[in-house]
């Protein structure tokens, strides 16, 4: 497979507000599990795939994720997009993307969540469809807790659904392979407070960008919530 990519962006700049009565000492995506930081078990399982490159958005208690993985990890160069003052996932996107090369797209996730991708089908996959934006999808029953997604017969998206009440319905996984050109619209104010879902990917999908949503069956999880975060136990064991 080539066009392989080797770049990765995680937005890693939260509060994590619903989960402070359990983790209220550090940043959301450094949350332990099983003695680790779930954003290393994220990491990891991307370097073991070929990422080469990561840039971290980062903003609420950053000193204690660049602490701990620096500027080099695991012989991967480390990046950080700095929220001087809260951006959104939107804003810490638009303020990470400036540290890409941009000549590739990229792998675009959310350090809250783990989702077992394959990423040369995921490449094979957004390749074939010439996707500018191409989600990760899994089936869920939770309504109004995720992006809900109609898809074709071919994986074009028709429609997003954010909050949907359907059952068993597509949803949005958090693992993007994204073309950088989408992003680099003078739609947005670089600085300024913006939402992925409820900004940046509407606004695109209503501007045309094509995105195409590719279903997984590999294992999810969410430490959104604090029920979820203790399940991820069971979940990232390795």
């Amino acid at each position: 497979m080539t066009h392989m990519p080797q770049e990765m962006l995680i937005l890693a700049g939260g509060r994590g507000t619903r989960l402070r009565t359990v983790v209220n000492d550090v940043p959301k995506p450094m949350a332990s599990v099983n003695g680790r930081p779930f954003l290393e078990y994220l990491i990891n399982y991307w370097i073991g795939q070929g990422i080469g490159h990561c840039i971290l958005s980062v903003g609420y208690r950053r000193e204690v994720i660049m602490k701990h993985f620096g500027q080099n990890y695991r012989g991967v160069r480390i990046d950080y997009a700095i929220e001087e003052t809260p951006l959104g996932t939107g804003g810490g996107l638009l303020l990470a993307v400036e540290k890409l090369d941009k000549s590739a797209p990229f792998l675009l996730l959310n350090g809250d969540t783990f989702f077992e991708v394959a990423l040369a089908e995921l490449a094979e996959f957004h390749l074939k469809r010439r996707s500018d934006w191409t989600f990760s999808l899994f089936k869920t029953n939770e309504k109004k807790r995720y992006m809900g997604m109609e898809v074709g017969t071919d994986g074009r998206v028709l429609s997003l659904q954010s909050g949907s009440d359907q059952p068993g319905q597509f949803a949005n996984g958090g693992v993007y392979l994204v073309n950088p050109a989408t992003l680099s619209s003078s739609a947005w104010t670089h600085g300024y407070k913006f939402s992925l879902e409820d900004d940046i990917l509407p606004t695109l999908f209503a501007g045309g960008s094509r995105f195409f949503g590719h279903a997984c069956n590999g294992r999810f999880i969410d430490i959104g919530l604090p029920d979820d975060y203790f399940r991820s136990s069971g979940i990232l064991n390795g």
